[in-house]
């Protein structure tokens, strides 16, 4: 059997029946992903700081810009807005997905958005903007229409291929391009909520693969080909799920001792 099948067997395992099963088994992923989703598109945050957000709710001696605390902080917060939706599988709607854009932009819209073009956190955008070399994303006035298209779309879903569906919503959602910020935060949650609430292990996009994530998404907004963008979402189950995998198999991983560290010298 395949990794990535491997970790979807792995996780349907699990057997999710509740908010503390849930806090369970997404204990290291909740952190991980937060980190990894919000480095795609703010440098600025650390590992360090995300862990001690979720585990303490405070950091330190923090002396950089505040916006990478308040959008990992939020990450926080929208997984505990989230835990009991995805245990009793509450379908995405036009309405979640601006609740968890209410969350994740709180605090970090800049004077020109939030002042000059008078925009919010859980409002559509109010501007045309667009986003990539094409310029994709839906005019401002058609927005809402769009978003509740795809909506019920993917709700009507009732295929096998769960991680395609997902990739589509992915794709949409971003080429959609609803809010006037944080589309990327917003767009890899929701995947995400989508995937768990179909029986599928979340994933997480990690920042040191974010260049071929951009390219298979650029790709769709071209061609609409999904091929791409759905087996680098493979791909990234398997590397999110590959230490479970090796835990569960007992695997370990062998380290180098003292005497081979000493003759580095």
């Amino acid at each position: 059997m395949a990794r990535y099948e491997q970790a979807v067997e792995l996780w349907r395992s699990y057997k999710v029946e509740s908010i503390a099963a849930l806090d369970q088994y997404l204990g290291s992923f909740r952190i991980l992903f937060a980190y990894h989703s919000g480095r795609i598109e703010n440098a600025e945050i650390t590992y360090r700081d995300t862990r001690e957000i979720f585990e303490n709710g405070k950091v330190n001696n923090y002396t950089g810009n505040p916006r990478a605390l308040f959008e990992q902080q939020n990450q926080k917060q929208c997984y505990e807005f989230l835990k009991e939706k995805i245990v009793v599988k509450e379908p995405p709607s036009v309405n979640l997905v601006k609740e968890i854009h209410l969350i994740l932009a709180a605090g970090t819209y800049d004077e020109r958005r939030y002042i000059e073009n008078k925009e919010r956190p859980g409002e559509f955008k109010k501007h045309d903007y667009v986003t990539g070399i094409h310029e994709v994303g839906s005019a401002a006035g058609e927005v809402e229409v769009d978003l509740a298209e795809l909506m019920e779309e993917v709700c009507a879903f009732e295929g096998k291929d769960v991680l395609k569906a997902a990739a589509y919503l992915h794709a949409r959602f971003e080429y959609i391009h609803p809010f006037a910020d944080g589309n990327g935060r917003v767009g890899r949650t929701l995947m995400n909520y989508f995937l768990m609430i179909h029986e599928h292990p979340p994933l997480i996009i990690y920042d040191e693969d974010k260049g071929l994530y951009y390219e298979c998404l650029q790709k769709y907004d071209e061609t609409e080909d999904l091929n791409s963008l759905y087996e680098f979402l493979r791909y990234e189950t398997e590397k999110t799920w590959m230490k479970a995998l090796e835990l569960q198999e007992g695997v370990k991983k062998e380290r180098r001792g003292l005497t081979d560290l000493i003759q580095d010298r």
